[in-house]
């Protein structure tokens, strides 16, 4: 069997984290685990512009492969897995001059911090991996010819490399209760209840 050949991502924004845990499937499709990548080429580091390169020829690559074409030259009708920002600028972190893709596996992805350590349900730090928090990832190129066709990154692993603000509209439960909480609406008599019970 060939091995499989996989790139490491550079840094990106992630987005849709939900299914980083637990698989979804939707509109009867299989279930998958993924995160939606959002990089932004304008802050690529040397290295992660090699990195970005060798992931395009391999989609070129495998695009010729099987459909005589670079992934440019696809039809409209063709998904294409790495997408332009603009497409979904009414979303926060999307937007002009980010490219985003998702990335998906029917296998769980193994999930580490910067220093390599588990990030997982057996860790209990899943909370740790948020929309809006910056990762890379393992990935393999792939196309595909059955309901649709087109071309995919597959998600192997994904480390969080930093955190971020959320891009989830999710709030911190600490920040939202900062006001001193007064007891006036105690009825009159109740002073000694404990609210909690």
């Amino acid at each position: 069997m060939a091995e499989v050949k996989r790139y490491l991502t550079p840094v990106f924004r992630g987005s849709f984290t939900n299914t980083v845990f637990k698989a979804e499937g939707y509109d009867g499709s299989e279930p998958k685990y993924g995160i939606t990548a959002i990089w932004d080429p304008e802050k690529f580091s040397a290295k992660d512009k090699q990195r970005w390169k060798a992931i395009m020829a391999a989609v070129d690559d495998e695009c010729m492969a099987r459909f005589k074409k670079k992934a440019d030259d696809l039809p409209g009708n063709y998904k294409k897995g790495v997408r332009d920002g603009e497409e979904k600028s009414d979303l926060e972190g999307f937007g002009k001059g980010k490219l985003f893709a998702s990335l998906t596996t029917k296998m769980r992805p193994g999930v580490v911090d910067r220093e390599k350590n588990p990030i997982s349900h057996e860790e209990g730090n899943t909370d740790e991996v948020y929309s809006g928090a910056y990762f890379r990832a393992t990935i393999t190129v792939y196309t595909y010819e059955n309901k649709g066709k087109g071309y995919a990154l597959g998600l192997m692993n994904l480390q969080k490399v930093a955190d971020g603000e959320r891009i989830d509209g999710r709030t911190d439960a600490a920040e939202d209760f900062e006001d001193e909480l007064d007891d006036a609406w105690l009825e009159e008599g109740e002073d000694e209840v404990d609210p909690l019970d």
